[in-house]
Parts: C-alpha cells; sequence; structure tokens
C-alpha cells in the first residue's frame, strides 16, 4: 500500500537525502535509508524547486511592482507640492 505524506514531510526527506548527498552517499543509498525510491525523490525534488522557482519569481515582480509604485507617488508628490506652490502666489 502507497504511503502518503504531507508536503512538510516530502520537504523533509529531500532535505536529508540533499544533506547525504553534501556527505558524499550515493543518491539510491540515501533513498532506500529513508525509504523511498530514488523516483519519487527525483520527482519530489523537482516539484520542491519548481515552488521556489515560483516564490523568488514572484518576489522578483513584486520588487519590482514596488518600485513602480514608489516612481509614481514620487511624481504625484512633487505635482502635488508644485500645485500648492502656485496656489500660494497671490495674482
Amino acid at each position: 500500500m502507497a504511503k502518503r505524506r504531507t508536503a512538510a514531510q516530502i520537504q523533509a526527506v529531500v532535505a536529508a537525502v540533499e544533506r547525504d548527498r553534501a556527505k558524499g552517499l550515493a543518491v539510491a543509498d540515501s533513498c532506500r535509508r529513508h525509504g523511498i525510491t530514488e523516483q519519487s525523490y527525483y520527482r519530489w525534488r523537482r516539484h520542491t524547486t519548481a515552488d521556489a522557482d515560483d516564490a523568488t519569481r514572484r518576489a522578483r515582480e513584486l520588487t519590482s511592482e514596488v518600485e513602480r509604485l514608489k516612481q509614481l507617488l514620487a511624481e504625484v508628490m512633487l505635482d502635488n507640492q508644485m500645485l500648492r506652490e502656485v496656489a500660494k502666489k497671490k495674482w
């Protein structure tokens, strides 16, 4: 019967296999040690890195949006200041 794992469990297993690989242990041995197949490991790793890539892309998009909005705000504040100065003058 197949085991169902939560996203947190999958991330923990992928991280553990990555640590084992950094120590020099083969992927097959590490997967066997953690009770998963190599195919599952590679599939989970692909999905977890895709999620990380999506988060990175989203953060980059939000950063550029913030910069654009800051620029717009600066322009509006400058226009507002110029209108106030014109309004202060007596004609």
